[in-house]
């Protein structure tokens, strides 16, 4: 009755693999090819940790919409730490867990098992597509959408004060990323978009860069990729404060390459290391989180300052229709609703003279 079920639905595969061997086959041949590594990455790590491990045994053409709500459940209730072992690399004094006769009960977030789902249900797609099977047993399977309790709030958004206390004490204090923190408070970059910007992305004379690729550490590589999106062919229109950051920063590694002499690598990129090779993400994240320190500003992360963009736009007297650009807002109504929240007279002028002192 099966076989027929499913010759009703399309062709049917005399020769079904096991979900574990068409995992690899899918993460090698589809995946890897033509999406970006970071995808690849998300997708081999759920495959391996917490697809295979409960499903990896059976035939795709016998898995069925049962099958995934208790793999589901199970991840649930699964400690993972004992589940993948990570006792077993701790040193004889750190071991806990399992390892002590005691669980720690870590399982999966809501957002992982999300993940986890989102990840079985892209490989089986594909097997539909593939003809392998007749229908995806996920789709039939929905989560609850559950918000999950925490401990402590973290506040997401600097006020514009934070931040101009912030690049204040980053410029008094010599930050060699200075520039770099300036771009991605001002223009709202990304961590990854600021690392791969290039010099020639920048066009100083008509005041605007283009934001083409990224930098990201993919599976112990460092990896410069195209940013593919509707809004990078568009040049993002720079501020005063930005054009002098991005002098600076140019005499800086002039510097640098003078010092290194025959040691440098000529990479193109704006922010480099003392030898011109690109910056590791993670170190970047170090300086960031050094400079909040010194300046005394609230702890927030490096995309938490993208909420912070609009508003200190506002204060260095860009006008609207270039914020517009900046923000990738769609209509001028949006933007002039974060206008009409300005900042006080005194937080303009002590930007200003910011702007004046990097000039």
């Amino acid at each position: 009755m099966n076989l027929r079920d499913q010759a009703s639905h399309g062709p049917v595969s005399s020769d079904v693999p096991k979900l574990a061997g068409f995992l690899a086959y899918w993460l090698k041949d589809i995946v890897e090819p033509n999406l970006a590594p970071k995808t690849y990455e998300k997708y081999e790590m759920f495959s391996r940790l917490h697809i295979i491990p409960h499903l990896g045994g059976k035939r795709l053409d016998i898995i069925q919409v049962k099958d995934i709500r208790q793999w589901l459940n199970k991840l649930t209730a699964l400690c993972q730490c004992c589940a993948q072992g990570k006792d077993a690399s701790r040193p004889e004094g750190k071991k806990r867990c399992c390892a002590v006769g005691k669980c720690c009960h870590e399982t999966l977030s809501a957002s992982s098992r999300k993940d986890a789902r989102n990840t079985l249900h892209a490989a089986l797609t594909c097997a539909v597509e593939d003809e392998t099977i007749a229908r995806n047993p996920v789709t039939s399977v929905k989560m609850a959408k559950r918000r999950e309790p925490r401990q402590r709030r973290r506040r997401q958004a600097w006020t514009v004060d934070d931040a101009r206390w912030f690049l204040e004490s980053a410029w008094h204090a010599g930050e060699a990323l200075y520039a770099a923190f300036v771009l991605v408070l001002v223009l709202g970059l990304r961590r990854g978009e600021v690392l791969g910007l290039a010099w020639d992305q920048i066009d100083l004379d008509a005041v605007e860069l283009y934001v083409e690729e990224q930098l990201q550490r993919v599976r112990h590589q460092l990896v410069r990729r195209e940013v593919k999106t509707e809004t990078s062919e568009a040049p993002l229109p720079l501020p005063d404060l930005c054009v002098a950051a991005l002098k600076i920063r140019k005499k800086q590694q002039e510097a640098d390459r003078e010092r290194a002499g025959d040691g440098w690598i000529d990479t193109g990129l704006v922010f480099t290391t003392r030898y011109g090779t690109p910056i590791e993400p993670r170190n970047f994240n170090c300086s960031f989180d050094r400079c909040i320190v010194a300046a005394r500003v609230p702890r927030i992360t490096v995309h938490g300052t993208r909420k912070t963009c609009a508003s200190l736009l506002a204060a260095l007297d860009v006008h609207p229709r270039v914020a517009m650009r900046v923000l990738r807002h769609s209509k001028i109504a949006v933007t002039m609703e974060i206008y009409t929240e300005a900042p006080s007279d005194a937080t303009r002028d002590a930007l200003r003279k910011l702007s004046d002192w990097l000039a």
